[in-house]
């Protein structure tokens, strides 16, 4: 009987306070958070007009026969070299894409320099070819060949 009346002589110290002023508070945090927008991150009208690092490159793909008509869902394959290879020697980062029904195939920001290019397509000469990139952006213009004929 001591201890109730302990608790309960302890709990009326306390300061109560409703569920409903609980929400309030809650609600009025929520408010004052809504109206400042995050100041840290700047509103950026062009989205993705340069390269985030200057030693990179924004690197376009166009796959046209030699009839210039596109080839679409050409496989191409994009390698270049990226340092942490084994004995302190680059080791080449392969990116895998294909090409849309336009012939094109967007490749994401990749490093500045020698890069291969090889395009699969089923019906043509397959393709490959070493690049040496240094601009900002560039498009890359292949014409897959009809492959050889056998008799």
């Amino acid at each position: 009987m001591a201890l109730l009346l302990l608790n309960a002589a302890v709990s009326s110290a306390q300061p109560r306070t409703s569920k409903a002023a609980i929400f309030q508070e809650s609600q009025q945090n929520q408010t004052t958070s809504q109206e400042k927008p995050p100041q840290d991150k700047p509103t950026d009208s062009k989205k993705d007009s340069k390269p985030s690092d200057p030693t990179t490159t924004k690197l376009r793909i166009h796959v046209t026969a030699t009839d210039g008509k596109p080839v679409g869902n050409a496989s191409v394959y994009v390698r270049f070299p990226v340092a942490g290879g084994i004995f302190h020697k680059d080791k080449l980062s392969e990116l895998n894409l294909k090409t849309n029904e336009d012939g094109s195939a967007k490749v994401p920001d990749i490093p500045r320099g020698k890069i291969l290019i090889q395009v699969v397509a089923k019906g043509w000469k397959t393709y490959g070819k070493w690049y040496d990139i240094d601009s900002e952006a560039i498009t890359v213009e292949i014409k897959l060949e009809p492959p050889a004929h056998w008799y």
